[in-house]
């Protein structure tokens, strides 16, 4: 277990950090899980609604209506998506205003020239027909290639109804350093996909206009802190180098130029963990733990928690609780539920506090952790 600080640490700071950085500093509270509903396929995101109730997407393509007692229904309106490899129904959102509008937002890997690629959609549901209606694709990636991985992708909601999602270097890493390709980065668009006009690239040749930063290999999680407004996102690394960031508009953060990791075959990767006008993550894992979600704790259920990372790991089959400190410097690390369900693909704070968790397995479940 390895940590990274943001720029804004004082050097002077970070030997005391490092000296308290142990796992058993980080405060866990008692702990229990429940199963709402089993038998998911691949259960990639989950979305809490006002009446108890969840909406959760399948990888293979299907959404489902989960109640609260665990009946499943299956929503009907979908289109078709590319469900091979990592891809498939990937993300769900809800708009700000669902409660009145009822208008949803996905992600998903489509076919289309040139082979496959990250797309979203903005449909509205109606849960008491467990329908979709007018869906409409808002976003498509630039560039289709034959790749089945590293698709992304997971939607974050500004306060301004924009929306924030990542797509992977669909294992082409060069991608992920060139301005002008939808591949390696932190996409940003208004509810309607129109490109809100403060995008870093706006205006500027050879760029594309919906790209926010760059440099990202796979980013499969995204959140915005809703205290602070902060967007954080983790994402893959190689061998090593699973990075949490702070994702800045026009900001380059290294891959495949710099990485904590190294090529699954043990080749160094770029040019080392460091270069100039390459931004450093706030927090890293290597050995990886393969991340599949980020959240960061608001909730009353747990307030020891407050401020503080959840993160889901696939490969470690765990929950990662990042504790941090008053500047959101992560300090601890405690591992949770490890080897207990499977791989862990994504991590919500229901509306009570209490944290949502999927299982991404062929046999996959919605769990709840509430305090006892």
């Amino acid at each position: 277990m390895t940590f990274a600080f943001p720029k804004t640490v004082a050097l002077v700071a970070v030997a005391a950090v490092l000296a308290q950085a142990q796992p058993a500093r980080a405060q866990t509270p008692p702990l229990a899980v429940e199963e709402i509903a089993s038998g998911l396929a691949h259960p990639w995101s989950v979305e809490p609604l006002d009446d108890g109730s969840f909406v959760v997407s399948e990888r293979p393509g299907r959404l489902s209506l989960i109640d609260a007692e665990g009946g499943v229904r299956e929503v009907s309106g979908l289109p078709e998506v590319y469900a091979a490899g990592q891809g498939g129904l990937l993300d769900v959102a809800l708009d700000p205003d669902f409660a009145d509008n009822r208008v949803i937002y996905f992600t998903a890997s489509i076919s289309g020239d040139g082979g496959q690629g990250t797309a979203v959609f903005r449909a509205t549901l109606d849960r008491a027909a467990a329908q979709l209606g007018t869906v409409e694709r808002i976003f498509a990636m630039n560039r289709f290639t034959g790749t089945n991985r590293h698709f992304g992708s997971r939607i974050a909601i500004d306060e301004d109804g924009n929306l924030f999602f990542g797509i992977g270097d669909r294992g082409e890493r060069d991608r992920a350093q060139n301005a002008g390709d939808h591949a390696g980065s932190i996409l940003r668009i208004r509810p309607d996909g129109s490109v809100p006009d403060d995008n870093p690239y706006v205006g500027e040749s050879g760029a594309s206009a919906e790209i926010w930063s760059i440099g990202h290999r796979n980013p499969q999680g995204i959140t915005i802190d809703p205290a602070t407004g902060i967007l954080y996102t983790v994402e893959h690394g190689a061998r090593g180098g699973d990075e949490i960031n702070i994702p800045e508009a026009g900001a380059n953060y290294g891959w495949p130029e710099i990485s904590y990791g190294v090529h699954y075959s043990g080749a160094e990767i770029g040019r080392g963990t460091h270069a100039e006008g390459l931004e450093q993550p706030l927090y890293y894992w290597d050995p990886s733990i393969a991340p599949g979600a980020i959240a960061v704790y608001r909730g009353e259920m747990f307030p020891e928690w407050d401020g503080d990372f959840l993160v889901t790991a696939l490969k470690d089959r765990l929950l990662a609780h990042v504790a941090v400190d008053e500047n959101g410097v992560p300090t601890a690390e405690h591992r949770l539920f490890e080897d207990r369900f499977g791989r862990l693909r994504d991590v919500k704070v229901a509306p009570d506090g209490a944290v949502l968790l999927t299982t991404d397995e062929a046999n996959g479940q919605l769990l709840r952790v509430y305090r006892p």
